[in-house]
């Protein structure tokens, strides 16, 4: 597909073109916008990259420093920036092979480059529509809707509101692309777990799988999706993680009758405040009570190895395993694996115009998920704010 930097479409309506399921008709884009978090790149930009990320909450410096020991052991750097880097090639790489000419655009949402910036410096070149892809799958407030609205208030912040319009993939937790490099990872981890049993003189020890992602307060889960759908657990998000884990499960023989549980990472916030549990720390604590010997941990919530990945996990997770005496190994995230490249790019030609992909996979009952967001999905229980790519969008409508 050739970029045609001569669009100006008219006012964005949310819901033109989107049939029952949520399903956007193919359109053509100027451009592919990588969203991501973003993540400090030395010492001196912990604590302000910080502030950002916890802006509006009243959140002292010395507070923050707390959390910022985290980065501080490693140089200052999180992992998050390089690896959108690679990812950002990896994509180019792809969408050049497949003889797809769209540009790809890479913005944070809480470190340079900053969306808003992104976002100018492409409309200034031309560009009059954007497809969003963000390095965040599930649904949430956290990691969708706030993305949508962090693209809806630096519309209106720049001026390019009714200008420039950004329409966004659907949610891929379930997307092929997304789940067999897990498939694959599992399979490998659980050997690597029986290896270390065996070389301790275990041959036939109880291994468990912990699918881990970050918790969220309680009640943006029970807002997480939809309000005309139910879901398990009353919560889209967890739902997802638990319809993918059984997927996962159901495509390793090797696996088969392995104990397996959802567990949760990285919980931030006033300790009154109900967050989604268990701890990963407190569910490996109960692992020998119940006669484990090894633990495999899936980082089935994230698509790279950054900090929370290799802090929660790589560092407190298996310090944990190693004081009970527990075999473990840590899969590796999707990063850049040819299947989860691969499945990004067949994400963004579901919706182009020129070579289009029709079929739509989805590895559980849940999906495939909406191009459009239903109304009121994943809510802000702060408040509302101006969106994009939702039913209920006010940003680019007349």
């Amino acid at each position: 597909m050739t970029s045609d930097v001569s669009h100006e479409p008219a006012a964005f309506n949310p819901l033109e073109g989107v049939d029952e399921n949520g399903r956007m008709e193919p359109k053509h884009y100027d451009a592919i916008l990588l969203a991501s978090f973003g993540g400090p790149e030395g010492q001196e930009d912990v604590i302000p990259f910080l502030r950002n990320v916890t802006a509006g909450r009243g959140i002292p410096d010395e507070r923050l420093e707390e959390v910022a020991t985290h980065y501080r052991a490693n140089g200052g750097i999180s992992p998050i920036n390089a690896q959108n880097r690679a990812l950002k090639a990896a994509l180019e790489a792809e969408l050049e092979r497949r003889g797809v000419e769209l540009p790809v655009l890479w913005g944070n949402r809480n470190w340079a480059p900053y969306i808003k910036d992104v976002l100018q410096d492409a409309y200034d070149t031309g560009y009059r529509r954007i497809l969003m892809v963000t390095t965040s799958v599930y649904s949430s407030y956290s990691s969708c809707r706030q993305y949508r609205e962090d693209l809806g208030m630096n519309l209106l912040k720049t001026g390019l509101d009714k200008k420039l319009q950004v329409d966004k993939v659907r949610q891929y937790f379930d997307h092929p692309g997304f789940v067999e490099p897990f498939v694959e990872g599992v399979r490998e981890s659980v050997a690597k777990v029986r290896e270390q049993l065996e070389a301790r003189g275990i041959t036939d020890g109880k291994i468990e799988i912990l699918f881990s992602t970050h918790s969220i307060p309680t009640a943006d889960a029970e807002a997480s999706g939809p309000r005309d759908r139910e879901f398990e657990e009353g919560s889209a998000y967890v739902a997802q993680h638990l319809a993918n884990a059984r997927a996962i499960m159901d495509r390793i023989p090797e696996a088969a009758g392995l104990d397996w549980q959802l567990v949760y990472q990285s919980r931030s916030g006033a300790p009154h405040i109900p967050w989604l549990e268990p701890d990963i720390n407190d569910a490996i604590a109960e692992l020998p009570a119940k006669g484990v010997n090894g633990v495999v941990i899936v980082p089935l919530g994230f698509v790279s190895d950054h900090m929370e990945v290799l802090w929660d996990l790589d560092t407190e997770a298996m310090d944990t395993c190693k004081e009970l005496g527990l075999a473990a190994d840590r899969t590796p995230t999707p990063g850049i694996h040819d299947t989860f490249v691969s499945g990004l790019v067949d994400l963004v030609q579901e919706r182009t115009a020129e070579n289009n992909i029709a079929d739509r996979p989805a590895l559980t009952a849940l999906g495939p998920w909406y191009d459009v967001c239903r109304p009121g999905c994943c809510a802000n229980l702060r408040g509302e704010k101006p969106t994009i790519a939702g039913a209920d969008s006010t940003v680019g409508v007349e």
